[in-house]
């Protein structure tokens, strides 16, 4: 009889992609290494985060402040919810854990998509739950069928808006409908990691993105997760928060780790939330390169669907693990979406510099001719 819980055994593991200097002595390449594997923000921190950071790191032998105290003032009065509705925490993942293990017992339901945030699945077998995961339809989540795969023991429904990995968005009315039709035992989590680069595009296309605070100020039973990894470029500091009604965020308190937000993160999220000209750039740099690589990549003979958020999911017609390999040969890091991502044949690419796309773009020629000239 094996040491760890039976749960524990069964878990596959989150495998992050290698640390670029790693890759690059493995294959022996003396060039620059373009990672666009983990939804970075290419154009690094705000220039104000760095200068914050620098300022707290004179301050690292003293324990942090436990709440985020000042982070947990700002963000309510940007979200226009109480105090009391906030958590921070070590990224918005850590919030994750918090929801199942203090929601669904062993043995209960957990919903989600077949193809979304592989944390999910991971979360939901730590609290030795039993994950229910119907497939996506257009390449998004199918509300109509997680409606209809609650059962009376679900406890949770994970929904990331927009989608990773294929940046799919669903509309408010699409969300409202769901949201009404989901018995009030069921917490729904929204999952807003990208909900910068959806608000931007949003404005853009002239619709709105979405009405998850709404559904916290009405007192809904929902979760909504947010993130600094993304626009506001500090995936390193890590660093996020969820945001739900004040019953919902004292449960998760009493599982929180003490101390898990450095004194360092919560100086750099309050200031890279000040960044509006750094925010901007990143969201107009995203824009350009959403639309470069589309184009270049529809070029190939392949097709990356249209995306909310800061990376494309491009079907590629053959093994993805493959793919990734002759790709990251040429210098570029992408992730496969084979394994638990449940999508053997698929890539998802991270929109980086203009730089950066170009040599993406090299690179995909390269190493997806032969396939492209044999879809035809």
């Amino acid at each position: 009889m094996g040491l760890a819980r039976r749960n524990v055994e069964e878990i596959r593991p989150y495998v992050p992609g290698k640390p670029v200097e790693e890759v690059r002595r493995e294959l022996g390449l003396s060039g620059t290494i373009n990672k666009l594997a983990s939804t970075e923000n290419p154009l690094g921190p705000s220039p104000l985060a760095v200068k914050a950071m620098r300022k707290a790191v004179k301050n690292m032998n003293f324990y942090p402040e436990d709440g985020a105290y000042y982070l947990t003032q700002a963000l309510a009065r940007k979200h226009g919810v109480g105090e009391d509705q906030i958590l921070i925490a070590n990224g918005s993942v850590e919030v994750m854990y918090y929801i199942t293990t203090a929601f669904a017992n062993p043995g209960e339901s957990v919903v989600m998509s077949d193809q979304a945030f592989i944390l999910y699945k991971i979360v939901t077998k730590v609290a030795d739950a039993r994950q229910i995961a119907p497939p996506l339809r257009n390449h998004t989540h199918d509300l109509a069928a997680m409606v209809l795969s609650v059962e009376p023991d679900t406890k949770v429904v994970f929904i990331a808006n927009p989608n990773n990995p294929t940046g799919t968005l669903l509309s408010p009315p699409e969300l409202d409908r769901f949201m009404s039709k989901v018995p009030e035992h069921v917490c729904v989590v929204l999952d807003e990691a990208y909900c910068d680069f959806a608000e931007y595009f949003a404005r853009q296309r002239g619709v709105e993105y979405t009405h998850s605070l709404p559904y916290v100020r009405e007192g809904r039973n929902v979760v909504v997760l947010r993130t600094f990894s993304k626009a506001h470029g500090l995936a390193g500091a890590r660093i996020g928060y969820g945001i739900a009604p004040a019953e919902q965020i004292a449960y998760f308190a009493r599982l929180k780790t003490v101390f898990s937000v450095t004194a360092m993160a919560e100086a750099g999220a309050m200031a890279a939330m000040q960044d509006e000209q750094h925010i901007r750039r990143t969201l107009e740099n995203n824009a350009a390169g959403v639309e470069y690589l589309s184009k270049k990549i529809g070029e190939m003979g392949f097709r990356a669907l249209p995306t909310c958020a800061n990376f494309l999911y491009v079907e590629v017609g053959e093994d993805a693990a493959e793919v990734g390999r002759r790709m990251q040969d040429e210098g570029v890091i992408i992730r496969p979406l084979a394994g638990g991502w449940g999508a053997p044949q698929a890539i998802r690419v991270t929109v980086g510099t203009p730089e950066q796309n170009r040599r993406c773009v090299a690179a995909m020629r390269k190493v997806l001719e032969k396939v492209a000239v044999g879809s035809h």
